[in-house]
């Protein structure tokens, strides 16, 4: 018997956080639940060793990433970006597919906008896309709604921050699945 194919493996696996930054953060709708979530999935990444990256869209308008997420990126840098889609943010793709990372887990703003069209491009070029829709969100519902259709409709998987973290474990009774247990309560 074989395990679905797209199960993520820690081996294959890559954090991608899109632009959750001070000064819009704000403004999203359940923004604390995004923040809360992408945390989650930042620390787990880290006690399981697997890599983090994280973009800034236009940090001089948008601010710096916010600070509960600085603080646990520390030693991460920022890719910045001017384009919405991630897709030119810096070697960001190259550096992905060179270190064979093809299961990339998404969360950030905005759903509609930068979320989605990173997840169509990374789609377009090979990548897996397994989106965290509980740390992701926009302004507006109905965008949110119409962006998480759309990316599930070219391929995405849809999944929750918790989904994730348990499925990259794969096993539990480690020191490592005492650590994430208790970061997901």
């Amino acid at each position: 018997m074989e395990r679905y194919k797209k199960t993520l493996q820690q081996k294959r696996t890559a954090l991608l956080v899109i632009d959750i930054q001070e000064r819009i953060i704000k403004v999203i709708n359940n923004h604390e639940k995004v923040v809360e979530n992408t945390l989650k999935l930042i620390k787990g990444f880290k006690e399981m060793g697997l890599p983090v990256y994280y973009t800034e869209q236009y940090s001089k308008g948008l601010g710096q990433t916010v600070k509960e997420l600085l603080e646990e990126l520390d030693g991460v840098s920022a890719i910045e970006k001017s384009t919405f889609s991630c897709y030119s943010a810096g070697n960001l793709f190259n550096e992905l597919s060179e270190k064979s990372l093809d299961q990339i887990v998404i969360c950030g703003v905005e759903a509609h906008v930068c979320v989605q069209q990173t997840t169509l491009d990374l789609l377009e070029n090979g990548f897996q896309v397994n989106l965290a829709a509980d740390a992701v969100s926009s302004r507006r519902e109905f965008d949110f709604q119409t962006a998480i259709y759309r990316m599930r409709f070219a391929g995405a998987e849809i999944t929750t921050t918790e989904s994730v973290l348990f499925e990259l474990l794969e096993v539990c009774g480690t020191e490592v699945f005492k650590k994430i247990s208790k970061l997901v309560k």
